[in-house]
């Protein structure tokens, strides 16, 4: 059976925070399905650059995924009183699978409460909602969140998904693919 990820867009969301993570994955191989949280498959960024997703948020029925993927920007706080996305992420955590929040996008965990006690990251233009976010880290994982703080982490946290789901020689291989460091996490 293969490994699969969910990506969640919306409107205004940041590109890179979403784009590289999508490449990344299926550079590893791993069925990336991105879903669209507006009324529209294309979904615009927040530097306009848009992106085709494979369906409607609420077409996705019973689907079942190993990872959901969170990208941050803007378009977060539209999807922060979404009681759909809430669910999503909820039924991942029940579930123990894997949950990706990049930027501002662990706000979406704090709002579907399963933050609890775990330990995470996030961009610093949050930390009045999340005051314990843990800086001068690219990822922290702690059980099964990874967080990372923005755009400038994307690669680290698109890498660090693939030692989630792929185990981290498959992450290493991406890693020197593209060129870029890597450091176990030892989530594997």
């Amino acid at each position: 059976m293969a490994t699969s990820a969910l990506v969640l867009l919306a409107d205004n969301f940041e590109e890179i925070e979403a784009v590289v993570p999508i490449d990344l994955l299926r550079r590893a191989e791993i069925s990336v399905t991105v879903a669209s949280c507006t009324q529209h498959l294309l979904v615009q960024g927040r530097s306009r650059i848009s992106v085709q997703a494979d369906c409607m948020v609420q077409e996705l029925g019973e689907q079942q995924f190993d990872l959901i993927v969170l990208p941050g920007g803007p378009g977060v706080f539209k999807l922060r009183k979404n009681r759909l996305i809430q669910k999503i992420i909820q039924n991942f955590n029940n579930e123990k699978k894997w949950i990706g929040a990049i930027c501002a996008a662990p706000l979406l965990l704090l709002d579907a409460e399963v933050l609890g006690n775990s330990k995470y990251t996030a961009h610093s233009s949050v930390v009045n909602e999340l005051p314990h976010i843990i800086s001068g880290q690219d990822v922290v994982c702690d059980g099964t969140i990874i967080t990372s703080p923005g755009a400038g982490t994307a690669i680290a946290f698109g890498l660090a998904l693939i030692e989630a789901l792929a185990g981290s020689d498959q992450a290493n291989l991406i890693a020197d693919s593209i060129h870029a460091p890597h450091s176990k996490l030892g989530i594997d």
